[in-house]
């Protein structure tokens, strides 16, 4: 009986920091698979700039499903906004509340913030 409860609250500590260490990683590494995936979608943007002279429309869903977005029926989905002065933002949008992973053209980079870009 002494040899079970040992092992019982073993594993449930072990549980416990296991889901400390994970929520304190940095989120370039738990949300790794998010942001390679959101930098295909960023060249295939800044190809189709160079390549039309302008950025896709932000509700022209035909253009960005050609560029590789998935489809908004999901619970996790990949929002484009522009701000037509040649700059874009990419924000993963899960649930109501941010702040969110996202990417701005201006920054160059992947955060955890509030989007700054907003459609009109």
């Amino acid at each position: 009986m002494k040899k079970a409860l040992i092992i019982i609250v073993s594993l449930i500590l072990l549980i416990i920091i296991s889901f400390t260490i994970y929520w304190n990683l940095p989120f370039e590494i738990t949300r790794k698979s998010d942001i390679e995936f959101g930098n295909k979608i960023i060249q295939n943007i800044k190809t189709y700039q160079k390549t039309n002279g302008k950025l896709p429309e932000n509700g022209d869903w035909e253009t960005l499903k050609k560029l590789g977005f998935p489809l908004k029926d999901s619970s996790s989905y990949l929002y484009y906004v522009t701000d037509h002065q040649g700059n874009f933002e990419l924000t993963y949008v899960e649930g109501f509340d941010g702040p969110y992973l996202l990417w701005n053209s201006t920054e160059q980079k992947w955060t955890i913030d509030f989007p700054k870009i907003y459609a009109k």
